[in-house]
């Protein structure tokens, strides 16, 4: 990434390659043969750490490049493997929290991510034998990090821009709670080589992180990109964005969809905001009664509950085109 500048990325979101999950021993191995020789060895937590070094070095990148304030949301999720004859539990995130503590980034709360399957089989091991079987693991984490204090908004331009990017009071209080749910996708993969399928999270994951921790006009990183799910709902947010990804052919169809399409997606999404907001307004008067609200977003004539949210103004998507690998977008107020 040293094509970026020091301190200049507001807002990191991305999802690594998670270290002992078999789909991803390939790429690890590629990037450090040693790790290889821990595998076929059955000495799991030198492969471990192996792994989580080639991950360590992107960290330590990303701590260069976010500005002071920043934000860097990963999601990651642990694993379970078993070497040999020992079935252990790896544990990625606290891993990483190691990492970013090392770097001296500021530890904030995390969001357990849950995702519902409708498995009735809620163990693996030996069935209904004490003490022989182990609970699933049904949730991932997103870890927060911060560089330094908290962000400072001086310029009045910058100002105007993060009371644009306001969200609805509701909205905050769904998406700063410490447990989401929703479904997590799994894609088919055409040409990756050594890699049968991504793991790309929904885009409900990254679009709400962008609407928590950055404005309009900010740039947001994905130092793993995949599919281009972060930089998918940074543009329909928005925001900027800038990916790096090893393997070109989980990036293809990112570049050579339908992007037109993505207009109406974006529409669709601020249709669906302001829907449920309408909803919310309506069962709060019903429960409430008619004077539940004090403020009120002129522009759009909606009640509002408080007054950060009356310059609320989410940008329209115009136009959309690829040249060279670049997605250009164009956005109306």
């Amino acid at each position: 990434m040293e094509e970026i500048a020091d301190e200049s990325i507001p807002l990191i979101v991305t999802s690594p390659p998670y270290p002992m999950i078999g789909m991803w021993d390939e790429l690890f191995v590629t990037q450090n043969p040693a790790i290889s020789t821990a595998l076929e060895k059955n000495m799991g937590m030198e492969a471990f750490e192996g792994m989580h070094q080639e991950l360590d070095s992107v960290w330590r990148e990303a701590y260069r490049v976010l500005q002071p304030g920043g934000i860097a949301a990963i999601n990651i999720g642990d694993a379970t493997r078993t070497l040999g004859k020992t079935f252990r539990l790896y544990s990625n995130h606290s891993r990483i929290i190691q990492a970013m503590e090392d770097l001296s980034m500021s530890i904030l709360p995390s969001i357990l991510w849950r995702k519902p399957t409708n498995s009735p089989n809620k163990f693996m091991g030996s069935g209904m034998l004490s003490p022989g079987a182990y609970v699933t693991l049904e949730h991932e984490f997103i870890l927060l990090f911060r560089k330094g204090g908290k962000r400072n908004f001086t310029l009045e331009e910058d100002k105007q821009r993060r009371r644009e990017s306001a969200y609805f009071w509701e909205e905050r209080n769904q998406w700063f709670s410490d447990l989401w749910e929703f479904t997590g996708t799994r894609q088919s993969t055409r040409k990756s080589a050594g890699r049968e399928r991504s793991a790309a999270y929904p885009l409900e994951l990254p679009w709400r992180l962008i609407q928590m921790f950055s404005v309009i006009g900010d740039v947001v990183l994905d130092p793993f990109l995949g599919t281009g799910t972060t930089t998918r709902a940074a543009l329909l947010s928005g925001r900027s964005s800038i990916g790096y990804e090893l393997d070109p052919g989980l990036t293809e169809e990112l570049f050579t969809g339908d992007l037109n399409s993505w207009k109406g997606e974006q529409n669709d999404w601020i249709k669906n905001r302001l829907q449920n907001h309408e909803k919310f307004v309506a069962h709060r008067k019903e429960t409430k009664g008619p004077n539940a609200f004090k403020h009120h977003h002129e522009a759009w004539d909606i009640p509002v509950m408080t007054s950060q949210e009356k310059e609320i103004n989410w940008p329209a998507l115009k136009s959309v085109e690829c040249m060279a690998q670049e997605i250009h977008c164009q956005f109306s107020w």
